[in-house]
């Protein structure tokens, strides 16, 4: 997604260029009084909101070590042990004194939107409204472009196996269709902005990389797919069905759907950073915008990428699944976390149904998905020790090239030196 210098050639020509602000090697003088008061005035200021309880002070640590090193403006963190909110905070890190990150911020969750769909399935089978081993081609009308034929291969393809990423399609080996919105568009005649429609008539006259079932291959367009799923069967609009289905029985009210543009904001929602610019996929312009505001739809990725949420939010939906309740009872659960026909890592985790599963015993489990965008960088965790926690940036790249995985082990490092864990909790008054 990068037009010019890689992540790492982009950080070493910009820590090249820092040598000029030491004023050992200033070019040009000292510093006037006035620069130098610009200068302290322009400097980045750290600020965190929220609560949490006591002996948690190693998350503060941990977050705002990382989000200086990679110079992330905007942060945040909720964390939950045995059902109650420990903690939840907004960290800002920027010279712009009006920006200030709360707990109840909106982030774009990316792919942490994929556990949403993943449970609006499984309610649906759990109601009897869906079987899980049924053919995709028997609830979607899928039919390729004039001219071109579908793969015959499509019609093996189950939802379970697009929940579990094993449909057949492979963006290394193929590009993923939900970020090749000018080549559709020039493909199928049609002006940008296109829609899923077109994404699913494109997509239905290539051929599958692999044989539905044989191989695990992480799909966002099987995700889409598993949205229209959703509107067919229920019968309502997926944000209408996942919002009364799953999300309002867990008292979730700011959770929505995302869009791309920046005027098109919803409120609270945090300002996206990116070191990369695109064209512009959303008119036929060419216009060269920043990345994340533009050169992808985020309309169109509502089931596999699309939702907003914040930390808190997101770590009371992950909570859903900690035991049975009003949205899933316990087989639905179960189901999610369900060894897959294929696709057993080396490392010893699976992909279930909207999340990634490693045993720890015969019966628990660590379970876990991240997301990423460009200007988007998410993750929740359920550990088998009961503790939760979902972590939410505002950008994934930087010229630090530093890597934005890298928190996944410090927040569960902190989480492991906290030697007295607080029983209050925070919950009521983030509802």
């Amino acid at each position: 997604m990068g037009n010019g210098l890689s992540r790492r050639e982009f950080g070493r020509v910009a820590a090249l260029g820092a040598l000029g602000t030491g004023g050992a090697v200033l070019l040009g003088g000292p510093r006037t009084a006035q620069a130098a008061r610009a200068a302290r005035a322009a400097a980045p200021a750290w600020k965190v909101s929220g609560q949490a309880g006591a002996g948690l002070g190693g998350f503060d640590t941990t977050m705002k070590t990382f989000m200086q090193e990679r110079n992330i403006s905007c942060g945040s963190l909720a964390v939950v042990r045995n059902g109650k909110l420990l903690l939840a905070r907004g960290y800002t890190w920027s010279d712009d004194a009006s920006l200030a990150t709360q707990p109840t911020s909106l982030f774009r969750l990316a792919s942490v939107s994929k556990p949403v769909t993943g449970a609006a399935v499984l309610r649906l089978a759990q109601d009897g409204l869906l079987n899980l081993g049924t053919s995709v081609t028997s609830l979607l009308p899928l039919a390729p472009p004039p001219g071109s034929t579908a793969d015959a291969r499509l019609k093996n393809v189950t939802v379970l196996r697009l929940l579990q990423h094993t449909g057949g399609w492979d963006r290394d080996i193929t590009p993923d269709p939900m970020f090749a919105d000018s080549a559709i568009s020039a493909a199928l005649d049609v002006p940008l902005p296109i829609g899923k429609s077109h994404i699913a008539t494109y997509n239905t006259g290539r051929a599958l990389d692999h044989a539905p079932g044989s191989t695990f291959a992480y799909s966002n367009y099987g995700y889409m797919l598993l949205g229209l799923i959703i509107e067919k069967v229920s019968g309502l609009p997926y944000l209408d069905y996942v919002q009364q289905k799953i999300l309002t029985p867990l008292g979730i009210k700011r959770m929505r759907l995302g869009r791309t543009l920046k005027q098109n904001a919803a409120p609270g929602e945090v300002p996206y950073a990116s070191i990369y610019t695109g064209t512009t996929v959303h008119d036929g312009s060419g216009t060269v915008v920043p990345f994340q505001y533009g050169a992808f739809n985020l309309e169109n990725m509502d089931s596999h990428g699309g939702w907003l949420g914040t930390a808190v939010d997101t770590v009371r939906f992950a909570g859903l699944f900690d035991a049975a309740g009003p949205v899933l009872n316990s087989a639905s659960i179960s189901r999610a976390f369900g060894v897959p026909e294929t696709g057993l890592n080396p490392d010893g985790w699976w992909y279930g149904c909207g999340w990634q599963v490693r045993p720890v015993s015969n019966t628990t489990a660590n379970t876990w998905h991240n997301g990423s965008l460009p200007g988007t960088y998410t993750l929740v965790v359920r550990r088998s020790d009961n503790v939760s926690f979902a972590v939410l940036f505002n950008q994934r790249d930087d010229a630090s090239g530093k890597d934005y995985t890298a928190i996944d082990p410090l927040i569960n490092q902190a989480a492991n030196r906290v030697t007295a864990w607080p029983t209050t909790d925070l919950y009521p008054g983030y509802f």
